[in-house]
């Protein structure tokens, strides 16, 4: 039996998406370039550049090589064309909402940033969440093409709103990013947890070996995220992860739940379930007995939860992050109690510990971007739509901490 050809619109359309993918990563192209960096023909690319001009994807910048005088022709620079959008890359976490906006080169065109005071309440977020947003696209010339957003609070897989679960030391309530920023963008909006978000990054550092790890990430909230087989694995609801209430092993040798730990050692903020930061910092770098103890029964503390996630995830190794999970001394006591533990794997500090969340958020954010605009000249207009988190570029769902 004679294989099917592909047929001529399928050739056009693969031509299409090498060209932009080419602009994408570069500022400006000539036909020349665009054939010698996708292995196409210079006709191929040609009659590309022709279908996606025409397309209002694709802009002659006006631009010239040097020609002339044995040099050879004049060739014109393309590039992708202002109209083809971009992409808001949201945190929402205790420190207060950053909103970025990307283009299609990953470029950050704008940054904005609003305080959130404590405690947070929907509205007051709800409120900054819209102000940052807006003033991330305040010269864009329309609505972003889609959103990411990425929240530290349990998200709802099904609907992308943020839920209150006992003891959650962040938003004092139940919040809907999605129908926040609807105004605001064109497309869809995806929300996820920070720790899942902070997961992927991490994962994106080394693709080729972190494709089974447990991300654990210990700052004011407690989370962990279960990469799979180089997935996200989010749980039926989509609040997998939530090891807050995990019995694990008190300062006195009882059985404890693990938030309950940092109550005892007196290493919450005042009035909330949130974890001192910056007590917890200052005991890691003491030297007093004390503090020597302290840190001691808060690695014994975690040693439990994580032999705990390796009984029932099973993976390569676990990755300590958050603003003080990979600091050296934590990170020696965590991993002395845990190696005495029937079953351990490698334990390490995280290597992306800047912006974490919002690093993962923003490369889906451009991954998001760059499919959308590919798919420009092949699908009809639709309507915005409602997302939440699948890690999934053709699936789109709802999120979670």
């Amino acid at each position: 039996m004679t294989a099917a050809k592909p047929s001529l619109e399928l050739l056009r359309s693969l031509t299409d998406e090498h060209v932009l993918r080419e602009l994408m990563q570069a500022n400006r192209l000539t036909r020349a370039d665009l054939a010698a960096r996708s292995g196409l023909s210079k006709p191929t690319v040609g009659e590309s550049v022709r279908r996606l001009t025409g397309a209002g994807l694709v802009v002659d910048t006006g631009e010239r090589t040097p020609g002339g005088r044995g040099r050879g022709r004049v060739g014109s620079y393309y590039a992708l064309a202002d109209t083809v959008g971009t992409a808001l890359a949201i945190s929402i976490a205790p420190g207060g909402v950053v909103a970025e906006r990307i283009d299609a080169h990953g470029d950050v065109l704008t940054r904005t940033r609003h305080d959130i005071s404590r405690p947070a309440r929907p509205e007051q977020v709800a409120a900054a969440l819209r102000t940052a947003a807006a003033q991330a696209q305040e010269d864009a010339g329309g609505p972003s093409r889609l959103a990411v957003v990425s929240a530290a609070d349990p998200v709802e897989r099904a609907t992308g709103r943020l839920i209150r679960l006992p003891d959650a030391p962040f938003l004092l309530g139940e919040l809907d990013p999605v129908d926040v920023l609807a105004p605001q963008v064109a497309g869809p909006v995806t929300v996820d947890n920070d720790v899942n978000w902070a997961a992927q990054a991490e994962r994106d550092t080394d693709p080729t070996n972190l494709s089974d790890f447990a991300y654990v990430f210990l700052g004011e909230g407690l989370g962990c995220a279960v990469v799979s087989d180089g997935e996200i694995r989010r749980g039926h609801a989509g609040v997998a992860g939530e090891i807050a209430h995990l019995i694990t092993i008190g300062p006195h040798g009882q059985a404890t739940r693990f938030i309950e730990v940092f109550a005892e050692l007196d290493l919450r903020r005042a009035g909330t379930t949130a974890i001192d930061v910056d007590r917890l910092l200052q005991l890691a770098n003491a030297r007093e007995p004390s503090a020597t103890a302290a840190r001691h029964a808060v690695g014994h503390a975690i040693s439990g939860v994580l032999a705990a996630i390796v009984a029932l995830t099973d993976p390569r190794l676990v990755i300590l992050g958050g603003p003080w999970g990979s600091h050296p001394a934590i990170l020696d006591a965590i991993t002395a109690a845990f190696t005495r533990m029937p079953r351990h794997v490698e334990v390490r500090g995280a290597q992306l510990t800047e912006e974490p969340s919002l690093t993962g958020a923003r490369t889906d954010a451009l991954n998001r971007l760059r499919s959308a605009i590919i798919a420009i000249p092949h699908r009809a207009p639709s309507s915005a739509t409602r997302t939440s988190a699948t890690g999934s570029l053709n699936e789109p769902t709802h999120g979670h901490v």
